[in-house]
């Protein structure tokens, strides 16, 4: 009854049905990534992220610490 158990788990038997899932899956994963044109502009959009510069991002206006502050005051209560 439970001989395909015993197929699956020898070595010889269970490689290449593993490398047969892993490599459907990326197969999968890379259709999904490319499919879409609105996708993959944005994902070209995100490949200049590293270089933009510190004074191009909008600066926090010290709002962490008032959050912190409430958060305080919210798990005391």
């Amino acid at each position: 009854m439970f001989d395909w158990l015993m197929w699956f788990t020898r070595m010889d038997n269970s490689k290449p049905l593993a490398l047969a899932l892993f490599f459907g899956a990326f197969c999968g994963i890379l259709i999904y990534v490319f499919s879409g044109k609105r996708r993959s502009e944005r994902l070209e959009s995100y490949k200049y992220i590293p270089l933009l510069d510190d004074h191009l991002r909008q600066p926090d206006t010290g709002s962490a610490s008032d959050h912190s502050q409430t958060r305080k005051v919210m798990d005391n209560e």
